[in-house]
């Protein structure tokens, strides 16, 4: 694995690479039955590895050190450069505050409570949905996302269609509603799909599994009643069975599962891609990033969310697990012409420099 992430702080205009740490983190859960699989992402060989002596090996030798909160590199510099095709824009936003939030912060026992179960937004969490709305449309961003991932839970998909969807609903519109009026005990109108990027639920991008009821997600089936427009074609059952009652999953498989949903995100032809999430899974799959990079910037990376908090970021395909081509690098085809770079003339023919 050694993809990596760019982040771009709102405090400066610079961009930070970010690479991933080689965690072997792709253990099966033990105490959970598995995650359906997700479509494999496409493989293609190794390039031949370069001689011990290439500069290009030397290069990726360089040490880099880390002195005093600063960062000291030998013979590399501190940015990196690479091809556009190889890299995806993914918005990652946490849920509004949902009821169980409410309730854990007064008494952290309340997470064990069956009135939790498949926890909805608070009406404070719909008005930071409304907020975050306002803020995507304002920045440009709702026009650039092509693609909207959400966790299969209510909270996540109550945010994610508040936030990305279309506006009010009528009855008169051809197109199913991304959300039905009152889902969820929500108190609002239908909302509309129209104008607005599809939406797909996937298992992988779910919280911890398992003991908190409000981490346990309502049938499939009774989802597509309240999300008609939510495409729930990944979920191969009906019912939550992945969901235990009395084994809570462990962090370093909800990171395994984590590194996976972002390895599984080259399959989608999608650059630019806002995923609705949730707080657990955010915070363990992202502490599997920026091992090699600044230590302030893997904290930036890796720090909790707040509930309906944005963060963008770049995702580095330095693997080659993506296949795409740039849309926008142009290849002179013709006419073509005589183009030999002055540096590369001097050494084919040194004697027209005065050299002998």
């Amino acid at each position: 694995m050694t993809h990596s992430v760019f982040a771009s702080p709102s405090s400066s205009s610079a961009s930070f690479s970010i690479a991933t740490t080689n965690h072997r983190c792709y253990h099966r859960c033990k105490t959970h039955p598995p995650l359906p699989s997700l479509p494999p992402f496409p493989r293609r060989p190794p390039p031949p590895s370069p001689s011990l002596s290439s500069p290009r090996r030397l290069a990726a030798s360089a040490a880099v050190r880390c002195t005093s909160g600063l960062l000291e590199m030998d013979d590399v510099t501190s940015s990196s450069l690479f091809p556009l095709q190889r890299c995806k824009t993914v918005h990652l936003v946490r849920h509004a505050q949902g009821i169980h939030n409410v309730e854990g912060d007064k008494d952290f026992k309340a997470y064990l409570s069956p009135e939790l179960f498949d926890a909805h937004l608070t009406p404070l969490g719909w008005d930071q949905v409304d907020n975050l709305r306002k803020h995507i449309k304002a920045c440009g961003l709702s026009k650039k996302i092509e693609l909207v991932i959400t966790s299969p839970l209510l909270r996540t998909m109550q945010t994610a269609v508040g936030v990305f969807g279309g506006d009010s609903h009528s009855d008169g519109n051809n197109k199913p509603a991304l959300m039905v009026e009152n889902a969820g005990k929500s108190g609002r109108p239908a909302i509309s799909s129209l104008n607005c990027p599809p939406f797909i639920a996937v298992e992988y991008c779910r919280e911890h599994l398992g003991v908190h009821p409000c981490d346990k997600r309502s049938s499939i089936s009774e989802y597509r009643q309240l999300f008609p427009a939510i495409d729930f074609s990944l979920i191969e059952n009906d019912e939550d069975i992945l969901w235990k009652a009395d084994v809570r999953e462990a962090n370093e498989e909800v990171a395994a599962r984590g590194v996976k949903f972002i390895n599984w995100l080259w399959t989608r032809k999608e650059k630019e891609i806002a995923i609705v999430s949730h707080s657990g899974f955010w915070f363990h799959t992202l502490q599997m990033f920026g091992g090699d990079c600044h230590p302030i910037i893997k904290e930036e990376i890796g720090k909790h969310f707040a509930n309906c908090e944005l963060r963008s970021m770049v995702l580095v395909d330095r693997s080659m697990l993506g296949s795409d081509s740039s849309c926008s690098n142009y290849p002179v085809k013709a006419p073509g012409g005589l183009d030999l770079p002055s540096d590369v003339a001097h050494e084919k023919h040194p004697e027209k420099h005065g050299v002998k």
